[in-house]
């Protein structure tokens, strides 16, 4: 079955016992066993699993075409459970544009267990190859990357990776499965703020990594969740599951009209770069094509005039909505260096934008009485 047709159905069949369409939500922390502690139906306790849940792994792991997945309560989550699960003094590679909730667990916390993290332009094969000359663990890929856009090779960065006995990584955030699929590129682990394009009605906070194998570092990383409790509560697996369910739709509306805004956004003379890999001037461009079936609902643009004038452009708008996240029905706008922490790493003069499912003209018309 293609995408679209998965996200769907998997997950969402119908409810055996009652016929349901939607499926059930099963809120019980606790389920009945025998008296020496056989699981009857296969449940114990909710922080261990549960069948709302049991349905979204089906659901992602299918999507991503993976044997298994782990769900959690945010995407900072998965990101820190699977990071904690790296031996002690290992070595990791991360991108120099990349989500700064991954750099500030890899600055405050990974240096406690001697784990050092290289920060390398995974967009620069070479660069990854020579830092992969030392002995390295893990290979952090985000693309496209968070908020410059930028386009790494993950076929390429694998083949480095594996060449060096590392794992490699991708967070598949911006493309979700129905753009881009890491695993069948030969990518160990696909990591989801499900919070985002799987939710996509800014409204559940989740996180997830499916594997490509159920195999022992996919078993390190289960244990893991089940001992400190990160996990994803019913209603929110429920919320995300239904977000499956429109995944295909709305997100071939929003990278249609992400692809208008950026050719908009090109031709303005206020603009000094429009980050977008549709954009046949983006230097990932060529690489976006070959591993993408579209080029994703976010995009940042870079003005003239430095901090002010973006700032400005942000509090003109009147549909964008200025707020943190994205892959949601409104468009959102982000000054991201103000809400980066004492140390951004983003352009003072960028703007990230969530593109969403307004009407396309209201859009850039509302950027156009911005940038006037």
């Amino acid at each position: 079955m293609r995408p679209e047709t998965v996200s769907v159905h998997i997950g969402n069949e119908p409810d055996p016992a009652t016929g349901a369409v939607a499926p059930p939500i099963h809120l019980a922390t606790t389920f009945r066993h025998g008296a020496d502690g056989e699981r009857i139906a296969g449940y114990e306790y909710q922080r261990e699993g549960h069948p709302t849940n049991d349905r979204l792994r089906d659901a992602l792991a299918a999507l991503e075409g993976g044997e298994d997945a782990i769900t959690f309560a945010s995407g900072m989550a998965a990101i820190s459970n699977l990071l904690e699960c790296l031996p002690n003094g290992a070595r990791l590679l991360i991108p120099d544009d990349c989500y700064t909730g991954l750099r500030m667990v890899c600055a405050e916390y990974l240096p406690e267990r001697g784990i050092e993290t290289v920060t390398v332009d995974m967009g620069d094969p070479d660069a990854v190859r020579a830092a992969c000359a030392q002995p390295t663990a893990l290979v952090w890929i985000e693309t496209p990357s968070n908020p410059k856009m930028k386009i790494s090779d993950i076929a390429e960065l694998v083949k480095i990776a594996h060449a060096a006995g590392a794992l490699a990584v991708v967070d598949n955030t911006f493309a979700t499965p129905l753009l881009q699929r890491p695993l069948a590129l030969g990518a160990d682990v696909v990591m989801h703020s499900t919070t985002k394009y799987f939710g996509g009605h800014s409204d559940v906070l989740g996180g997830a990594l499916i594997f490509a194998r159920r195999d022992a570092f996919f078993a390190k990383v289960a244990h893991r969740v089940h001992v400190t409790g990160a996990t994803l509560a019913p209603f929110s697996a429920w919320l995300i599951l239904r977000g499956c369910r429109s995944l295909g739709a709305r997100m071939a509306m929003h990278c249609a009209n992400a692809r208008a805004l950026a050719d908009f956004l090109a031709a303005q003379p206020q603009i000094e770069r429009v980050n977008y890999p549709g954009l046949a001037s983006h230097p990932g461009h060529a690489v976006a094509a070959k591993q993408m079936r579209d080029f994703g609902g976010m995009l940042s643009i870079e003005l003239h005039g430095g901090r002010e004038a973006a700032l400005a452009m942000a509090a003109k708008l009147r549909i964008f909505t200025n707020a943190t996240s994205l892959g949601g029905c409104e468009s959102l706008v982000e000054h991201r260096a103000s809400v980066e922490g004492p140390n951004p790493r983003s352009p003072q003069n960028l703007l990230r934008m969530s593109v969403g499912l307004e009407h396309v003209d209201d859009l850039i018309e509302d950027l156009r009485q911005a940038l006037d």
